[in-house]
């Protein structure tokens, strides 16, 4: 995973989001309804908001709960001008703890704050988001940079006012909304109210779903009502039949049979029941989608029917049940791993496998090569590099490797160690002091070899200030954090950049001309662009490279480096025997599955034992890049994929044994 620091320079808000995936095609459920208002000044003061429905604010995914409404609650009104074309939001929240952060370092996270997101398109497939994000210190604009909308947000667009009232905070919003702001249409809209309370952070929303900064799905819908229009409520149930009595909410698309516009996504809860808030109108409702993922199963949704319903202001109408089969998509796995038997006909089964499950999982764009007998022998891309412009991928796009860099990196730091240049078992700290951690003299035990094996006690990224979680080379602990902190050590050793590094150890000698671990003219020619439950996010290549997640390329260009590991050419037997040995035995909670084979961390390698011997590799999540390699060693099989997306694992998962190993 990416640097923290990179992150909220590119998109502000990640570290709110380690969630699960969701196969969101259309906003989060939620639906409020706003009126013209006239009269609202933007003054911090709610007594001009009169007779405007109050939403709350209750919704809490982050660990931290409010203990009570005097310790944090909140509420929300909601209305529209045409007059300015501007939406206005007037925002009260109760906080007995109120902080505000003065420092140099302010930021997102270090104070209580409010963020607002906006989807003005509001368009099924996912459109951009423009995330506003305000306090006393601090205030930031976050958007999706290839959405027209979005992508012009600024402050210019923006009037705000924050006012405290001994233990209450009133923000007031004006926002332009220009041509999309139309009575009759719907919006994408929701909120997070961030609360810091010594120690804690926590954050509380409008409607349920992450990464609401750039995920269109994850935003509630907002119907833009005409003056003194009447609403009414749409009560129904969804009744899904399967064979293994599997509960899962459901999302249904709500349509407005005289105006398209009026289209929104209710939730049915996992006992298939829903309600909402509808203008006066007939409505056709049907099932959003066809595919759900759930974990690592994909259920398709089939016979589904649908229902058409007569709302009435100020009158509850109850839908026609709707009723579909949910059942298990077919495994496409075989018995036997492909590679195998890899022949003639083995193309089209590939393409079958990646074709269907992409499609069952979302799966935007993906690059794929296979290795048998230590060459490639199948090398294919498939999808789009952005869901929403549909530009297809091909042989030069580039992907983020995540965490597949850590793996590159090392080895060029294994060939520095061969050579003398660095000593891997001496402490670091003699290379180069490390200021952010000085604090805590057990940092001066890190070595480079600790950093290599994940044992240097630091988190993965720090939350703040940097800690040492145990006595470094006693545990493993995966970290991100050691992997920079090396670089950094090589940089001063060498005298040169990293990349420079990289160059003469991995990429020249590999031939390796299409991979790159930060940003030029070239690489942004060519990436692809990430995306979140299949919504592009406004994702650049860093600045500046990263040893922990920064690189780019793709998966013929990168089978040069697994086939070098796989020949062990480059580094000597001595060196290979290290990295392949067991340096860090896995550890695991009581309620995770262990694996069937044993596994463990080499020199910044995973290895495992299999039916086909030892094999080793690594995968990647920069959140929406994911990514995954694994060589047989003694087989001389492998694969190495990459794609654009969140939803990748269950894919990704699935490959080891379609390729190699077959079914359990």
């Amino acid at each position: 995973m990416k640097n923290p620091a990179y992150l909220l320079a590119r998109y502000c808000f990640l570290l709110i989001c380690a969630f699960t995936i969701s196969n969101g095609l259309a906003h989060n459920g939620s639906v409020a309804l706003a009126y013209p208002v006239r009269n609202i000044r933007i003054d911090g003061d709610l007594a001009d908001w009169l007779g405007i429905k109050r939403y709350p604010i209750a919704l809490t995914p982050s660990d931290v709960k409010p203990h009570n409404n005097s310790d944090f609650s909140g509420y929300f009104m909601i209305g529209y001008n045409l007059g300015d074309h501007s939406l206005y939001v007037g925002i009260e929240i109760t906080d007995d703890d109120y902080r505000s952060d003065t420092s140099r370092s302010v930021s997102w996270n270090t104070q209580d704050a409010l963020a607002i997101y906006l989807d003005a398109r509001h368009l099924t497939g996912g459109s951009g988001v423009a995330a506003y994000h305000y306090s006393e210190t601090y205030k930031h604009i976050d958007s999706n940079k290839w959405d027209v909308a979005a992508g012009v947000a600024s402050w210019e667009h923006a009037e705000v006012n924050m006012k405290r009232y001994g233990s209450k905070v009133v923000y007031e919003w004006k926002i332009s909304m220009g041509e999309y702001l139309k009575p009759g249409g719907v919006i994408g809209f929701d909120l997070f109210a961030f609360d810091k309370d010594n120690n804690d952070f926590g954050w509380t929303g409008w409607g349920a779903g992450d990464r609401k900064y750039q995920n269109s799905n994850a935003l509630g819908d907002v119907i833009l009502m005409s003056e003194k229009e009447g609403a009414g409520t749409l009560n129904g149930i969804v009744k899904l039949t399967n064979s293994n009595q599997s509960k899962m909410p459901v999302r249904l698309k709500i349509t407005n049979s005289r105006n398209q516009q009026t289209s929104i996504m209710a939730s049915a809860d996992s006992l298939g029941n829903y309600s909402v808030p509808l203008p006066a109108g007939k409505y056709n409702i049907a099932l959003a989608d066809h595919y759900m993922p759930d974990g690592n199963n994909v259920y398709v949704i089939s016979g589904a029917s649908t229902a058409d319903v007569d709302v009435k202001a100020n009158n509850k109408v109850t839908a026609p049940a709707i009723n579909a089969r949910m059942e298990e998509a077919p495994d496409l796995v075989p018995a036997k791993g492909l590679l195998q038997a890899f022949g003639s006909g083995s193309a089209a089964e590939i393409d079958k496998f990646v074709e269907t499950y992409r499609m069952y999982y979302q799966i935007p764009g993906v690059s794929l090569a296979l290795i048998k007998d230590g060459k490639v022998v199948y090398h294919k891309v498939y999808g789009v590099t952005n869901s929403f412009t549909n530009v297809p991928v091909n042989d030069s796009t580039l992907f983020e490797a995540a965490s597949i860099t850590k793996p590159v990196f090392s080895y060029a730091v294994q060939r520095l160690a061969e050579r003398g240049v660095i000593d891997l078992d001496k402490p670091l700290y003699e290379y180069l002091p490390f200021k952010d951690i000085e604090y805590d003299d057990r940092y001066k035990l890190i070595t480079g070899r600790h950093v290599l094996t994940h044992r240097t006690g630091f988190p993965n990224w720090r939350d703040g200030k940097l800690v040492i979680n145990f006595t470094p080379g006693t545990q493993y602990s995966y970290s991100g954090e050691g992997m920079q902190y090396l670089q950094a050590v090589v940089e001063k050793i060498t005298g040169k950049g990293i990349e420079q590094v990289l160059k003469e150890e991995v990429l020249d000698p590999l031939a390796m001309n299409h991979t790159f671990f930060s940003k030029n003219d070239r690489l942004m020619r060519l990436v692809a662009t990430g995306h979140f439950d299949n919504v592009p996010s406004s994702d650049d290549p860093p600045d500046s490279p990263g040893m922990a997640f920064s690189m780019h390329t793709e998966a013929l260009e990168f089978s040069k480096f697994i086939i070098q590991l796989l020949e062990q050419k480059g580094l000597s037997p001595v060196t290979y025997a290290n990295m392949l040995s067991e340096r860090s035995p896995y550890t695991y909670k009581d309620d995770e599955e262990r694996p069937k084979y044993k596994a463990y961390m080499g020199e910044s390698l995973d290895v495992s034992d299999s039916p086909f011997g030892q094999s080793f590799g690594h995968g990647g999540n920069n959140g929406d890049f994911r990514c995954d390699f694994r060589v047989y060693k003694g087989s001389k099989m492998g694969y190495v994929v990459f794609t654009n997306s969140s939803t990748a694992y269950p894919f990704i998962a699935k490959m080891k044994s379609f390729f190699v190993e077959g079914k359990e």
